[in-house]
C-alpha cells in the first residue's frame, strides 16, 4: 500500500475535565452522523480539556456543531499520513521536510496492530502550502 499523504482540517472545541466530557461530545457527534479521521484531547489548565477533531466532512461538523450549540474554532489545517507500517516509516516524510526547511511543530501517531499507521503532522500555517508541495499532494 505504501502510503496515502493528505491535507486535513481540524477544529478545536473545548469541554469541562470531568468524567464522560469527550464521551458526550463524541456521541452528540455520531448521532449527527459525523465522521472523524482523527480526534485528540489535551488538557487546558485546570478544568478544561481541548478536544480536537478531524471529521471527514467540515461542512457536516460546522452545521452539527452550530445544532448543538458547541464551539468551534478553526479550521485548522494538518497533513494525516495513513500506511504500511515498517521500521522507518516516518523517516522520509520528515527528511522531504527537514530538506526544505519546514519545521514540524507537532505530531502524534499510531500503529493499527495489523501492519498499518496513521499519523498527524502539523506544520506552520504559513509553511502549509509549501509542505503540500514538498510532499506531493
Amino acid at each position: 500500500m505504501g502510503a496515502i499523504i493528505r491535507g486535513v482540517e481540524y477544529f478545536l472545541t473545548t469541554v469541562h475535565d470531568r468524567p464522560g466530557s469527550a464521551y458526550e461530545t463524541l456521541s452528540q457527534l455520531a448521532r449527527e452522523e459525523i465522521n472523524l479521521l482523527a480526534f485528540g484531547a489535551i488538557p487546558m489548565g485546570p478544568g478544561h480539556t481541548q478536544l480536537t477533531l478531524f471529521p471527514e466532512s467540515s461542512d457536516r461538523l460546522i452545521r452539527a456543531a452550530d445544532k448543538l450549540g458547541m464551539s468551534l474554532l478553526g479550521p485548522n489545517k494538518a497533513f494525516l499520513i495513513q500506511g504500511d507500517d515498517n521500521l522507518g516509516a516516518l523517516v522520509e516524510f520528515h527528511r522531504k521536510l527537514y530538506d526544505a526547511r519546514i519545521n514540524i511543530f507537532a505530531s502524534s501517531g499510531v500503529t493499527d496492530g495489523k501492519g498499518g499507521f496513521g499519523y498527524v503532522m502539523y506544520v506552520r500555517p504559513e509553511d502549509h502550502e509549501n509542505a503540500k508541495n514538498v510532499l506531493g499532494i
